[in-house]
């Protein structure tokens, strides 16, 4: 059990790695708009590309203006505007209208996969309580798992 557990912990460290410099994070969707493509309530990983590279058909994340969150919508638009920056219409699968103004961008985050149904799990997981008694468990176990036997102490003496 304990070599499960310590290459489900390498694995983490290796992923945590890959994320940073790979610019990948996720994102959890709270409404339908993208709907049937990625459900709500999904996990969807992202990774940070210059919107120069950006074509019609991606789903990307962009941000939005200070006190907004960022939006995830399919490209319907591209238009280059030099200087790294593109001018990027998009609109939600589900939505009948395109957003009401194209965004523009020097980068985006565009979507790699997704998994339905995943956000709530990750949103529990990120509760400081939770976090804390999974720290709390681990701690445990590998105290447990290092401490001296009854056995080995016999043998020193």
């Amino acid at each position: 059990m304990l070599n499960i557990l310590a290459v489900f912990g390498v694995l983490c460290i290796a992923l945590t790695i890959l994320a940073f410099v790979g610019n990948y994070t996720i994102i959890l969707f709270k409404t339908g708009s993208m709907d049937p493509t990625i459900p709500q309530g999904s996990v969807a990983v992202v990774h940070e590309i210059p919107a120069t590279e950006v074509k019609v058909g991606d789903i990307i994340t962009v941000d939005r203006e200070p006190g907004l969150k960022p939006i995830t919508h399919r490209v319907i638009a591209v238009e280059q505007l030099g200087g790294g920056e593109a001018l990027i219409s998009m609109q939600g699968d589900a939505n009948p209208n395109p957003d009401p103004e194209p965004y523009r961008e020097s980068t985006v985050r565009k979507v790699v996969w997704h998994i339905p149904g995943l956000a709530k799990q990750v949103v529990w997981l990120s509760n400081p309580y939770v976090l804390g008694g999974i720290t709390l468990g681990a701690a445990l176990l590998v105290l447990w798992a290092f401490w001296p036997r009854a056995e080995t102490a016999r043998r020193r003496h």
